[in-house]
C-alpha cells in the first residue's frame, strides 16, 4: 500500500512539473538544451503558481490568516472565517462548499527561516470540527543553522567537520539521524562549531547556485564557511519537517470530517515517509501531488453538493482561543508561548525524551490549556496571537500523548528509556480530542479506489486509550468525530516512476497551496493557507 502511494506521488509530480516547464517556469538548462527538472526555487516558483491562480479567478487574500472553519446543520464544513492584518484586523468570512486546509507543520514560533507562519492553527481548526490526526509522535525533527541565523537547511552540512570551542575535532558519524543525534548530544554540554571544509574547491559556486539562501547569512556576516569555523545551533521544525498531521482517509486527501481535505504539511506524511523526515524532495513532492489530488476531490465534493446560498445557516466552530468558557481575566499569550516552548523545544524534552519527560511536560500544557479554554480570548492582533496559542499547545499535548502511547523507539521517536523498537508496536497511531486527548491504533489505511472506516467503534486494532490527568471543567462543548465525505477517483498505476524532486526555499503551506489550487480552479471551495484564503 505505501509502494502504491509512493508510486502516485513520483506520477503526479513528474506530471505537474512538465506543466510548470509549459507554463514557462525557468529551468537550468546544460549544454545540450535538456532541463534540469530535479530542483525549484521558491520564490520564483511561488510567483508563476500566483499568476495562474489568479488567472483562474481565484481571489487570494494576503495577510489574511483563518482562525476558524465554518459548518452547517450537519456539520459538514462550509467555509472558513479569519481576520486581515493589514486592513486593521478587518474580518472575513468565506462560504464554500469544500475547504482545503494547506496551512503547513507547527514548529512553534522556533525561530526557523520561513516557519514563523506554522503555528498549527489549521490543525487546531480541523480538530473543532472533529478531524483525527495521525503519526503526531513523529515531530521531534530539529534543524542546523548558524548561530547567528534562522537558516535550516541541511544538504550543505555533509561537508562540514565539527569542533568544540577549543578546537577538538567531533567524530560524526555520516548516518543522518546518528549524526544529528551526536551533534545534538554534543551541543547539550557546551558551543559546537562548524566548517564546511570538505567541500572541494571546484564545486563551492555549485553549492552557492544551488542553495543561494543557505550562503546568505554567511555573507552578511562577513564568513567564508569553506575556511573558516562558525558557532551552530539546532531549531526546532517540528511538524514541518517531522511527518504527523491529518489523518487522510482516501486517494482524495478527504480528512474524518465531510468537505475538509488537506494538502502539504498539514496533513500526516507516513504514507510516503514513515516516521523519518521528509523534509527537502519528499515534503517538496508530497506537497504537489497531495495538493492535485485535494483539489481535484474537493471540487469534486463540492459540485455534488452545490452552492451554498447567502442564507444557509452557518455555525462558527472555533472555540479555544476565540470563544472562552469565562471572561474573568485576560490570558497573557506572551507567557503562554514562553511555557509551552519551554516544554516543547529545548533538545532534552522533545529530542532526547523520556516517558517521565512527557509526563512533566503534559501536567504544564494540560494547565495552561485549561487557562486557554477558560479565559483565552482578544481582539484584533491580540486575538490572532491567542488563537496561534491554543493552536500550538493543542499540537504539543498531542504530540506527547501520541509519544506516551509508544513505548519504543522507532523512527524520530527516540525515547531514552526504551531505546529498543517493539514488533508490535509497528502500527500507525491516531490521537485526537481537545478536551480530552485519546490514542487509538489505526487499523486501516487510507485507501486507493475506496471507502476508509473512520468511526471509533471500527478500530478493531487495539484500545482507544483517553488520557486525563484531572477532571475538567464542564461547560465546554465535546468535539464531534464525523464520517468521511463522497468523493475519490480511480487509481492510476505510474508508468514512471522518477525521482523524487529536491525543492527548495519554499513555504511548506503555499507549495501545498499552490498545487491545491490548481486543482480547485472556480468549483465553488476554498482554499485556506499560510497567510492566505
Amino acid at each position: 500500500m505505501y509502494r502504491r502511494w509512493m508510486a502516485r506521488v513520483m506520477e503526479v509530480t513528474f506530471q505537474q512539473v512538465g506543466r510548470l516547464s509549459g507554463w514557462g517556469y525557468p529551468f537550468l538548462v546544460d549544454e545540450e538544451g535538456r532541463e534540469g527538472r530535479s530542483s525549484l526555487q521558491g520564490p520564483g516558483y511561488v510567483r508563476l503558481m500566483r499568476r495562474r491562480t489568479r488567472r483562474a479567478g481565484v481571489r487570494i487574500l494576503d495577510h489574511s490568516p483563518a482562525l476558524e472553519l465554518l459548518v452547517d446543520a450537519e456539520g459538514v464544513v462550509a467555509g472558513a472565517a479569519g481576520v486581515r492584518r493589514q486592513d486593521g484586523f478587518r474580518p472575513w468570512l468565506v462560504r464554500a462548499s469544500a475547504v482545503v486546509l494547506a496551512t503547513g507543520g507547527c514548529a512553534f514560533l522556533s525561530g526557523a527561516l520561513g516557519l514563523n507562519v506554522d503555528t498549527g492553527d489549521g490543525h487546531l481548526m480541523a480538530a473543532e470540527v472533529g478531524a483525527e490526526l495521525s503519526g503526531m509522535e513523529f515531530s521531534s525533527a530539529y534543524g542546523l543553522a548558524p548561530a547567528f541565523g534562522a537558516e535550516t537547511k541541511g544538504l550543505m552540512y555533509q561537508f562540514a567537520t565539527y569542533s568544540r570551542e577549543d578546537g577538538t575535532e567531533l567524530e560524526v558519524e555520516s548516518d543522518r539521524w546518528r549524526g544529528r543525534e551526536a551533534l545534538a548530544r554534543a551541543l547539550l554540554s557546551g558551543p559546537v562549531y562548524a566548517r564546511l571544509d570538505k567541500a572541494p574547491p571546484g564545486i563551492h559556486l555549485a553549492m552557492r547556485q544551488a542553495q543561494p539562501n543557505f550562503f546568505l547569512p554567511f555573507d552578511k556576516a562577513g564568513i567564508d564557511p569553506f575556511r573558516e569555523r562558525f558557532q551552530i545551533h539546532m531549531v526546532l521544525e517540528g511538524t514541518v519537517r517531522g511527518t504527523g498531521g491529518l489523518r487522510l482517509l482516501d486517494e482524495g486527501c478527504a480528512t474524518t470530517v465531510p468537505g475538509l481535505y488537506a494538502a502539504g504539511d498539514v496533513a500526516t506524511r507516513e504514507l510516503i515517509t514513515g516516521g523519518i523526515s521528509g523534509g527537502g524532495s519528499h515534503n517538496g513532492a508530497w506537497a504537489i501531488a497531495s495538493g492535485t489530488w485535494a483539489g481535484a476531490a474537493a471540487a469534486r465534493f463540492a459540485r455534488q453538493r452545490g452552492a451554498l446560498g447567502r442564507r444557509s445557516r452557518l455555525q462558527p466552530a472555533g472555540r479555544f482561543g476565540l470563544r472562552p468558557a469565562s471572561m474573568v481575566t485576560r490570558l497573557d499569550a506572551r507567557e503562554a508561548l514562553r511555557l509551552v516552548q519551554a516544554e516543547v523545544t529545548p533538545l532534552d524534552r522533545n529530542l532526547f525524551r523520556t516517558g517521565k519527560g512527557f509526563e512533566r511536560s503534559l501536567h504544564v500544557l494540560d494547565d495552561l490549556w485549561e487557562e486557554i479554554a477558560r479565559r483565552g480570548r482578544g481582539r484584533g492582533e491580540h486575538a490572532l496571537a491567542v488563537r496561534q496559542v491554543a493552536a500550538m499547545v493543542a499540537h504539543a499535548r498531542w504530540m506527547y500523548r501520541a509519544a506516551l502511547a509508544r513505548p519504543e523507539s522507532r523512527a524520530m521517536h527516540r525515547r531514552e528509556d526504551l531505546p529498543g523498537s517493539d514488533p508490535s508496536q509497528r502500527r500507525r497511531l491516531l490521537v485526537g480530542g481537545l478536551e480530552e486527548v485519546w490514542t487509538a491504533p489505526d487499523p486501516v489505511l487510507p485507501l486507493i479506489g475506496g471507502p476508509a472506516r473512520s468511526e471509533r467503534r471500527d478500530r478493531g486494532a487495539g484500545p482507544v486509550m483517553v488520557h486525563r490527568l484531572r477532571p475538567l471543567r464542564s461547560g465546554l462543548p465535546h468535539e464531534r468525530v464525523r464520517g468521511r465525505a463522497p468523493g475519490g477517483s480511480e487509481d492510476r498505476p505510474s508508468a514512471r516512476l522518477p525521482g523524487l524532486l529536491h525543492v527548495r526555499g519554499l513555504l511548506p503551506g503555499r507549495r501545498a497551496l499552490c498545487g491545491a489550487a490548481v486543482g480547485c480552479r472556480r468549483a465553488g471551495l476554498s482554499l485556506f493557507g499560510q497567510g492566505l484564503a
